[in-house]
Protein backbone atom coordinates (compact mmCIF):
# COMPACT_ATOMS: atom_id res chain seq x y z
CA UNK A 1 0.00 0.00 0.00
CA UNK A 2 2.90 2.74 0.84
CA UNK A 3 4.76 1.75 -2.49
CA UNK A 4 1.05 2.56 -4.54
CA UNK A 5 0.57 5.89 -2.37
CA UNK A 6 4.52 6.69 -2.91
CA UNK A 7 4.28 6.13 -6.85
CA UNK A 8 1.17 8.40 -6.72
CA UNK A 9 2.70 11.29 -5.24
CA UNK A 10 5.71 11.08 -7.53
CA UNK A 11 3.14 11.14 -10.71
CA UNK A 12 1.12 14.09 -9.48
CA UNK A 13 4.53 15.98 -8.32
CA UNK A 14 5.42 15.37 -11.86
CA UNK A 15 2.42 16.33 -13.46
CA UNK A 16 3.22 19.60 -11.13
CA UNK A 17 6.43 19.58 -12.56
CA UNK A 18 5.69 19.64 -16.51
CA UNK A 19 2.96 21.80 -16.06
CA UNK A 20 5.01 24.99 -14.65
CA UNK A 21 7.57 24.30 -16.88
CA UNK A 22 5.34 24.63 -19.66
CA UNK A 23 3.64 27.60 -18.07
CA UNK A 24 7.21 29.13 -17.54
CA UNK A 25 8.58 28.49 -20.94
CA UNK A 26 5.04 30.25 -22.45
CA UNK A 27 4.72 33.42 -20.13
CA UNK A 28 8.42 35.27 -20.42
CA UNK A 29 6.57 38.35 -20.05
CA UNK A 30 8.25 40.54 -17.18
CA UNK A 31 6.64 41.64 -14.17
CA UNK A 32 7.10 43.34 -10.94
CA UNK A 33 5.25 42.25 -8.23
CA UNK A 34 3.80 45.18 -5.49
CA UNK A 35 2.87 44.82 -1.92
CA UNK A 36 2.05 47.80 -0.18
CA UNK A 37 4.58 50.21 -1.42
CA UNK A 38 7.32 47.99 -2.30
CA UNK A 39 7.67 46.60 -5.69
CA UNK A 40 10.08 44.18 -6.62
CA UNK A 41 12.33 44.18 -9.57
CA UNK A 42 11.37 43.27 -13.48
CA UNK A 43 11.27 39.38 -13.85
CA UNK A 44 9.54 36.41 -15.76
CA UNK A 45 6.10 35.07 -14.74
CA UNK A 46 7.18 31.72 -15.16
CA UNK A 47 10.17 32.00 -12.87
CA UNK A 48 7.45 33.72 -9.92
CA UNK A 49 5.50 31.13 -10.61
CA UNK A 50 8.55 28.45 -10.29
CA UNK A 51 9.77 30.24 -6.65
CA UNK A 52 6.43 30.25 -5.27
CA UNK A 53 5.31 26.77 -5.82
CA UNK A 54 8.75 25.51 -4.43
CA UNK A 55 7.84 27.39 -1.37
CA UNK A 56 4.50 25.98 -0.81
CA UNK A 57 5.85 22.53 -1.31
CA UNK A 58 8.12 23.81 1.02
CA UNK A 59 5.93 24.85 3.78
CA UNK A 60 4.06 22.35 3.34
CA UNK A 61 6.82 19.65 3.50
CA UNK A 62 7.27 21.29 6.64
CA UNK A 63 4.01 21.81 8.69
CA UNK A 64 2.94 18.26 7.49
CA UNK A 65 4.78 16.94 10.53
CA UNK A 66 3.01 19.22 12.79
CA UNK A 67 -0.44 18.50 11.49
CA UNK A 68 0.03 14.62 11.33
CA UNK A 69 0.99 14.43 15.31
CA UNK A 70 -1.68 17.00 16.21
CA UNK A 71 -4.22 14.47 14.50
CA UNK A 72 -2.54 11.28 16.25
CA UNK A 73 -2.44 12.78 19.75
CA UNK A 74 -6.51 13.63 19.40
CA UNK A 75 -6.67 9.95 17.89
CA UNK A 76 -4.69 8.40 20.71
CA UNK A 77 -6.61 10.41 23.34
CA UNK A 78 -9.75 8.90 22.08
CA UNK A 79 -8.68 5.57 22.23
CA UNK A 80 -7.83 5.44 25.76
CA UNK A 81 -11.07 7.72 26.37
CA UNK A 82 -13.02 4.97 24.67
CA UNK A 83 -10.79 2.03 26.44
CA UNK A 84 -11.65 3.70 29.62
CA UNK A 85 -15.43 3.14 29.12
CA UNK A 86 -15.01 -0.98 28.91
CA UNK A 87 -12.40 -1.05 31.61
CA UNK A 88 -14.93 0.40 34.48
CA UNK A 89 -15.00 -2.09 38.02
CA UNK A 90 -18.17 -2.42 39.13
CA UNK A 91 -18.82 -3.45 42.51
CA UNK A 92 -21.88 -5.40 43.47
Amino acid sequence: MKTTVNLLLSIILAFWIIAIAIISVQNATPVSLRFLTFESIQIPVGLVLTFFVALGMIAASLLQPLITSSNSKRTNSRRYEEDAEFFVDEEF
